[in-house]
């Protein structure tokens, strides 16, 4: 399990990491105009991926569950690679990327990395990555339990940015029916 804990550490950084990210970028748009959509569901994200840490720790240790090298190691690596496409979107995006829904008028769409071959390159990271980097701990009520809650924030998620998209000053893609730029999360971490 030692290779799991130093995981999960690396998450709790990362996730930390990309917060401090999250708030210098908004910071950024909202200095050059940038609207902010759909705050209220923002505090129930990061509950909730606080909550699939806390999980990942708490329910191999209440459950006196061992790493499974079958399942764990193919989970460790999905796990890495969420966290690459994460990080993809990130450095795609740049300052326009945060955890919070921000539109800034008059800016194109982002069209290139991840974003040029599906709208939500993001959340397909951290839907992939809530359910393996919990099994990758054997965690399997945790992958469960956040993998249903997080598609209900999803839902959430995308249509306070479609409405977001559609509200957005022309230049933004407005109609476009992608999602507008600053608005990928990092774990939805992010968020």
């Amino acid at each position: 399990m030692t290779v799991y804990w130093v995981l999960l550490s690396v998450i709790a950084c990362e996730r930390v990491a990309e917060l401090a990210v999250s708030a210098r970028h908004a910071s950024w748009l909202l200095r050059r105009g940038g609207v902010e959509y759909g705050f209220g569901h923002f505090p129930v994200m990061i509950a909730a991926h606080v909550g699939l840490i806390a999980g990942c720790v708490l329910e191999p240790l209440l459950g006196d569950r061992s790493f499974i090298p079958a399942l764990g190691w193919p989970m460790l690596a999905v796990t890495v690679l969420a966290n690459a496409l994460r990080w993809w979107c990130i450095a795609t995006l740049g300052p326009r990327w945060t955890a919070r829904v921000i539109v800034l008028p008059g800016a194109p769409l982002v069209r290139s990395g991840p974003y040029r071959w599906f709208a939500h390159p993001n959340y397909a990271a951290v839907i992939i990555e809530g359910f393996a980097l919990p099994l990758t701990g054997s965690a399997w009520i945790t992958a469960c339990v956040f993998s249903a809650l997080n598609a209900a924030l999803l839902t959430v998620r995308i249509r306070c940015e479609t409405g977001a998209l559609a509200s957005a000053p022309a230049g933004t893609g407005a109609g476009e029916g992608t999602v507008p730029p600053g608005t990928a999360a990092p774990w939805e971490t992010s968020a």
